[in-house]
């Protein structure tokens, strides 16, 4: 979408909406019956999908129907940035999804995000930290130059993540109003730092982009529920539930994109969906632990990492087969997960506490993972304790900034030294975005570009 000094146009989606939603602290479900599993994807090597303790009985999910919506008027369309540069794949390529930019390097999908490779259509766009402050109802604006707030305006109830846009051109802030039915979605104009006029969604906790551009998945946490949509006018297309998926929140595809991994908060599985025919493949339950959090895809496209806020450490799960491989312990409350601007390492946030509403000063760290050994190579604690949750890397990747959520600040943690800034901000920063970023699309979050 382009603001300012081209038309902004955003229509409204009517939707049918879903009884008042459950705050995410109120939520203890049941653990979920044994999960079952569908045939595999085209890039699967494996036929079903199993836990670490039994095998499952091999069932077909069905997809839900799609949801009505009320017809939305035309928007503006907007071309795919263009490429920094002209690279081509190397041998062995991969073969994506119809539509998807084709993967450069097959043993390095972050190969396109390395500093130095931003798009010609963001390099004006205003280098800034966007901080949405969840009990604030704002987004406080940080200039990364001089480390200070220099902007804070409102949103919707409940701001959890500024995530870009797939064509990188929106910065939509999801307003999941907890605990009621009045969810938003705020867009952010990234030449001009302003927001436009909110959009009304469902319960948007989190948001994605298929690595082909053609849905956003709106990840409705309280409902259980994916909802693609069209990722300009977020008109509703259809929806997938996921029963036993309780407290659905985080994902990352595979490397062709035919597939996401989708992380159950409430109950310690994880979710398998087929991006292409919009369907839920199966489930795997985590064989330890009980809150998975953040999920990362590999350099090499195919194996998983799973920050796991119960079991403190990381999961290895190999996607394809949908296996749980491993496990490197870090820190307490370990959350959120980001490569470095290399793609050599991941750093990993431990928030210091296992409670969805931690202390202040708790003994948080960010820890430092070797792709290639998946071995910790460096831990570094948040002086005077702290809880470190979301964020991303800077573009010249020399700052990972991070939010401080139960300490209302946004850190900038120097990736050699491990030295940190505190940024005061609002009441209960989540998962902030840094803009701009190298790479050529974004699937989401809070900016995982490729």
């Amino acid at each position: 979408m382009k603001f300012s000094h081209h038309a902004f146009i955003v229509s409204l989606v009517g939707l049918s909406l879903a009884t008042a939603q459950a705050t995410r602290a109120q939520e203890t479900p049941a653990a979920p019956a044994q999960a079952a599993s569908a045939p595999a994807t085209a890039s699967s090597a494996a036929s079903g999908v199993t836990s670490q303790a039994t095998a499952s009985t091999a069932t077909t999910p069905a997809a839900a129907p799609p949801s009505s919506t009320t017809p939305v008027a035309p928007v503006a369309q907007v071309t795919p940035p263009a490429v920094t540069n002209a690279a081509t794949p190397v041998a062995g390529a991969v073969q994506t999804i119809p539509g998807m930019p084709a993967v450069i390097d097959p043993k390095n999908i972050y190969s396109e995000t390395i500093s130095g490779k931003i798009s010609p259509a963001i390099k004006d766009d205003l280098a800034r930290v966007y901080v949405p402050n969840l009990r604030g109802n704002s987004v406080s604006v940080i200039d990364p130059a001089t480390f200070k707030v220099v902007d804070t305006f409102k949103v919707g109830r409940s701001p959890q993540h500024v995530v870009p846009s797939w064509d990188l051109r929106t910065l939509w802030v999801t307003n999941n109003a907890e605990g009621s039915n009045d969810g938003s979605l705020t867009p952010i104009d990234p030449r001009t730092g302003k927001p436009g006029p909110a959009v009304t969604v469902d319960d948007p906790y989190n948001m994605y982009f298929t690595p082909d551009g053609k849905y956003a998945i709106v990840v409705a946490e309280a409902h259980e529920r994916l909802d693609f949509r069209d990722p300009h006018t977020m008109a509703l297309i259809g929806s997938v539930e996921a029963p036993q998926c309780k407290g659905i929140n985080h994902a990352d595809f595979s490397i062709d994109g035919r597939y996401a991994i989708f992380t159950c908060e409430f109950g310690g599985y994880l979710a398998k969906i087929d991006t292409v025919n919009r369907s839920l493949i199966g489930y795997l339950k985590l064989s330890k632990g009980g809150m998975p959090q953040d999920i990362l895809t590999a350099p090499d496209g195919h194996k998983f990492y799973i920050a796991d806020m119960h079991a403190d450490g990381v999961f290895v799960v190999d996607g394809d087969s949908f296996k749980e491989t491993g496990f490197i312990p870090t820190g307490p409350g370990t959350h959120g997960e980001y490569p470095s601007r290399d793609g050599k390492f991941m750093y990993v946030a431990n928030r210091g506490s296992h409670k969805i509403h931690g202390p202040r000063h708790s003994p948080g760290s960010v820890s430092v993972i070797d792709f290639a050994t998946d071995k910790v190579v460096k831990t570094w604690p948040i002086p005077g304790g702290g809880s470190p949750d979301m964020g991303n890397v800077s573009a010249d990747g020399k700052l990972l900034w991070l939010s401080g959520r139960f300490d209302d600040v946004a850190y900038a943690i120097n990736t050699e030294t491990g030295d940190v800034k505190k940024i005061p901000v609002g009441a209960e920063p989540h998962g902030l975005t840094v803009w701009p970023q190298p790479g050529r699309y974004s699937v989401g979050h809070t900016g995982i570009l490729r």
